[in-house]
């Protein structure tokens, strides 16, 4: 009788107990936001979020208000759509609201990397010294120089060079902008003997693009990875290819190359002085090149796409880029060795980062969560307060919340290139309710998970639309084709890729 007993308590508690991860038991505390388990337990509503986080979350908006918690795959996660409450949580203390617990199942689940304690801190650092400041003025110069290497090598006076050539747009600044930026970063082939230049050129050139290539590969599986929603044959797949990367991006692989960057070296150093074995630094490797490569292409597509969609635009930003030229004293022309373009003539392109802003605006789609470590208290911009549960998940989706919201941006589905920027030049404020906001786009995050490379990324992207603007005539070969709709997979990730690609034709200027 009393092992009966037994076993019956040792299954309720087992029932009791699975129940209670299922979600079965949690209930709406007072003060506590809206809650919505959705139907099934456990999963709530993951596969609904995973078809169309945007779409979803503009639904449970207009069902519950701006802060609402949600059980998605086992998690709560209480989104705030409040502009004005994003200050409050990105600068709440780490003691409160976590971000490394998000960040660091992400990074094992997508790229079998296991941060450290010291990971974040050695990254931090490493970005302030070289991607900001000094620093990057020596990385924006080995981006030009590749970029030169890819788009500019084969530059003549010759008549043949005047001829259109077309490629598909998304996969051509995707390609190129990848290759330069990895060039720049991971070092370059040494010339084997003198006179060997132009042959190391070449294999930068012919490697650079392979790895492009099964890049691509997996960055079309990335969002499903991150998800852990691939199925076995993918899965295998992304298998694979991570360990194609940690091979292509070792350490041992690195230490071969000519002018790789400090950005890269001292990390690696720092991490090794940590106690990180060899091959999680070449996993750390490969997590580095797809957070400083996986959006820059993208983006730079939007905003030629979107350029090449608005004459008056084009035109404005080009003759922008022309004056910079003329003022350096440079001149392009037939046969003269391409522009060099500084830090300082970057910074001197106000239409051109008003119109990078916007093409941010409309496409860059990142979500930040953070773990709930304690109970906290969560004041609206209407006064109500809300309570967050500790153990949840909060998380902010500012494409909706600012992005596209018209309350901020008049006609926020339009690109008005110069949206961002007064008659002066200078940067333009904006409003909601008559109230200033701080935050008004936010494609790079926000507090600790601000990207540590967004200033270099912007170099980066305003380097390849300078020199294409300034070095080629470009058009659509539709001019009446429709800007295409987004893939809505990615929704969270960054910036967002388009469905389908786009024809578009170029030549040389002069």
């Amino acid at each position: 009788m009393v092992l009966w007993v037994t076993l019956l308590c040792t299954l309720v508690s087992l029932l009791l107990g699975g129940l209670y991860v299922l979600g079965v038991f949690r209930r709406q505390r007072p003060n506590e936001p809206p809650l919505d388990k959705g139907t099934v337990p456990w999963l709530g509503y993951l596969l609904e979020f995973r078809k169309d986080s945007s779409e979803f979350l503009k639904r449970m908006q207009r069902k519950h208000g701006d802060v609402f918690t949600v059980l998605i795959g086992g998690y709560y996660f209480t989104f705030v759509m409040d502009p004005f409450c994003f200050g409050s949580i990105v600068k709440e203390s780490r003691s409160k609201l976590d971000f490394k617990t998000f960040a660091t199942q992400l990074v094992m689940q997508v790229f079998g990397y296991k941060p450290t304690e010291a990971t974040h801190s050695i990254v931090h650092a490493s970005s302030l010294k070289h991607l900001m400041g000094d620093g990057l003025t020596v990385l924006t110069q080995a981006t030009m120089e590749s970029f030169w290497k890819l788009l500019l090598f084969n530059l003549s006076s010759g008549e043949e060079k005047q001829a259109w050539k077309e490629e598909n747009l998304f996969q051509y600044c995707y390609n190129i902008v990848f290759r330069a930026g990895y060039l720049a970063l991971y070092g370059t082939e040494p010339p084997r003997g003198a006179g060997n230049k132009e042959k190391a050129e070449g294999q930068d050139r012919l490697h650079s693009n392979q790895l492009f290539q099964e890049f691509r590969k997996y960055d079309r599986l990335f969002p499903r990875l991150a998800f852990a929603m691939l199925p076995p044959k993918e899965k295998r797949e992304a298998e694979q290819l991570k360990r194609y990367f940690w091979n292509m991006l070792s350490v041992k692989k690195a230490l071969q190359k000519d002018n790789i960057s400090g950005w890269i070296s001292d990390q690696d150093q720092l991490l090794a002085e940590d106690g990180v074995p060899e091959y999680m630094r070449d996993r750390f490797m490969f997590m580095l090149l797809w957070a400083s490569q996986g959006n820059t292409g993208p983006t730079a597509f939007w905003l030629l796409l979107y350029l090449l969609k608005h004459p008056e635009a084009l035109k404005a930003v080009r003759d922008e880029v022309d004056k910079a030229l003329r003022e350096s004293g440079q001149e392009v022309k037939a046969g003269s060795r391409p522009v060099t373009i500084t830090r300082d003539m970057l910074n001197q392109t106000p239409l051109l980062d008003s119109a990078l802003e916007e093409t941010l605006r409309l496409v860059a789609a990142p979500m930040l969560v953070r773990a709930v470590l304690e109970n906290i208290s969560l004041r609206t911009s209407s006064g109500t307060e809300f309570t967050l549960r500790k153990g949840d998940r909060v998380a902010l989706f500012p494409h909706i919340s600012v992005q596209m919201n018209p309350e901020i941006h008049e006609e926020p589905h339009k690109f008005k290139y110069n949206r961002f920027v007064n008659p002066d030049g200078t940067k333009k404020d904006f409003y909601r309710n008559g109230k200033k906001l701080k935050f008004v786009n936010m494609p790079w995050g926000a507090g600790v998970s601000t990207c540590p490379g967004r200033f270099f990324a912007t170099a980066e992207m305003k380097l390849f639309v300078f020199l294409m603007l300034s070095h080629f005539d470009l058009e659509l070969v539709n001019e009446e084709e429709e800007i295409p709709a987004i893939d809505v997979s990615r929704w969270g990730f960054g910036t967002m890729q388009p469905v389908r690609d786009v024809r578009f034709r170029y030549r040389p200027r002069f």
